[in-house]
C-alpha cells in the first residue's frame, strides 16, 4: 500500500513537470505568432495606406502634366563654381513654368534682375552642392523663391534645367 501511495505521488509530480514544460513551450510560441499577426496586421491597415500605388502617382503626374503652366525661357547660363581645390564651371540652361501670361510679361520686363538673381546664386554653389539630386532640387527651390522675390505677384511654379553641364579645367 505504502508503494503505490508513492507511484501514485511520482505520478503527480510527473503530471506537474508535464504541465510546467508544457507551459514553457507554450508562452514563447504565443509571443511569437501576436507578435507575428500583430507586425502583419500594421503592414496590412496602416502600411498600404502610406504607401502610393503606382496607379495613383501616374494619376497624379497626369493631372500635373494638365495643369501646366506657361513656359518661359530664361537663358544658358556659365559661371564659375565657388571651389577652392579647382576651377569649375557650371554650364545651364533654365525654363521656367510661371503661372499666366500676365505672369510671363511681368517676367519678360524684368529678365535682367532674373538672369543676375541666378548668376549671383550660381557662384555661390560648389560642385560638391550639385552632384547629388537633392542639391539640384534644392537649387531649383532657390531659382524659384529668388525669381518670385523679384516679380511683385510672384508666379514662378517650378524651373527645369534643359542643359546642366559642370566641368572641370
Amino acid at each position: 500500500m505504502a508503494e503505490e501511495k508513492e507511484q501514485q505521488e511520482l505520478q503527480q509530480e510527473e503530471g506537474k513537470g508535464g504541465k510546467k514544460k508544457l507551459i514553457i513551450i507554450l508562452i514563447p510560441v504565443l509571443l511569437l505568432i501576436l507578435g507575428g499577426g500583430g507586425f502583419a496586421a500594421y503592414k496590412f491597415l496602416f502600411a498600404s495606406k502610406n504607401e502610393e500605388k503606382p496607379a495613383e502617382k501616374v494619376t497624379k503626374e497626369v493631372k500635373n502634366v494638365e495643369e501646366h503652366g506657361v513656359e518661359l525661357e530664361v537663358g544658358t547660363f556659365i559661371a564659375n563654381l565657388a571651389d577652392k581645390d579647382a576651377d569649375r564651371y557650371i554650364k545651364v540652361t533654365i525654363v521656367m513654368e510661371v503661372q499666366d501670361e500676365k505672369v510671363k510679361e511681368e517676367a519678360t520686363k524684368r529678365m535682367p534682375q532674373i538672369k543676375d538673381s541666378i548668376n549671383t546664386l550660381l557662384f555661390t554653389k560648389t560642385s560638391e552642392d550639385l552632384k547629388s539630386p537633392e542639391g539640384i532640387e534644392r537649387l531649383k527651390e532657390e531659382i524659384i523663391r529668388r525669381a518670385n522675390a523679384i516679380l511683385p505677384t510672384g508666379g514662378v511654379k517650378d524651373v527645369y534645367f534643359t542643359e546642366f553641364i559642370i566641368q572641370t579645367s
